[in-house]
């Protein structure tokens, strides 16, 4: 029955745009959950690899949170804090992250002038800023991810590339088809400077 309702949940998310969340029940859960302890006390992670979540779009944190807790995203590490979870609690966390204002990870590296040209440069072609809008700010399911973590980015891209990384959006792995490493690496810094 949960498998049901958590799909019919992601089914929803890009046709309502909106989330019945309650961020102060989303907080308490966190907090229960003890989500900080990788995504951050105030949700910008300080962690290699580990995405920041604050003012993330709450449609993607909710789709994201329902395919690891359905198992259709396979990320060891969440299998435990995401099950279980109501549909409520997954609007609540959602909720509760979208709310708390964006911020660059403290340990981002000082700006790269030839690597984040290099990015800008591919970023055009590749057509980032038709989903992810020009912004990089991200809408409904598709992620905010300017000034997200250097690090998470380049694996992310590169297990989309590598076809590592499927279930929750197929179009981010044909457009990252053929790019080599430091394309990802000059991508990846490019976004992560935003």
């Amino acid at each position: 029955m949960m498998l049901a309702g958590g799909l019919a949940l992601a089914l929803a998310l890009p046709a309502s745009g909106t989330l019945a969340a309650d961020a102060a029940r989303g907080a308490a859960l966190a907090e229960e959950r003890n989500c900080g302890a990788c995504h951050g006390a105030r949700g910008v992670s300080a962690i290699e690899n580990i995405p920041s979540l604050a003012g993330q779009q709450p449609e993607f944190i909710a789709l994201q949170l329902v395919l690891f807790r359905e198992g259709l995203r396979d990320v060891p590490p969440m299998e435990a804090p995401s099950s279980g979870l109501t549909d409520e609690q997954v609007e609540d966390l959602a909720g509760h992250f979208a709310s708390l204002p964006h911020a660059p990870p403290e340990d981002r590296a000082p700006r790269n002038a030839e690597a984040f040209a290099r990015g800008e440069a591919l970023a055009g072609p590749l057509r980032c800023g038709i989903c992810h809008r020009a912004d990089l700010s991200g809408q409904n399911q598709v992620p905010h991810i300017a000034a997200q973590r250097e690090d998470f980015l380049a694996e992310s891209l590169r297990a989309y590339r590598d076809d590592k990384r499927r279930g929750s959006d197929t179009q981010m792995n044909g457009v990252v088809q053929g790019l080599s490493d430091a394309d990802i690496a000059a991508l990846a810094h490019y976004v992560a400077q935003r």
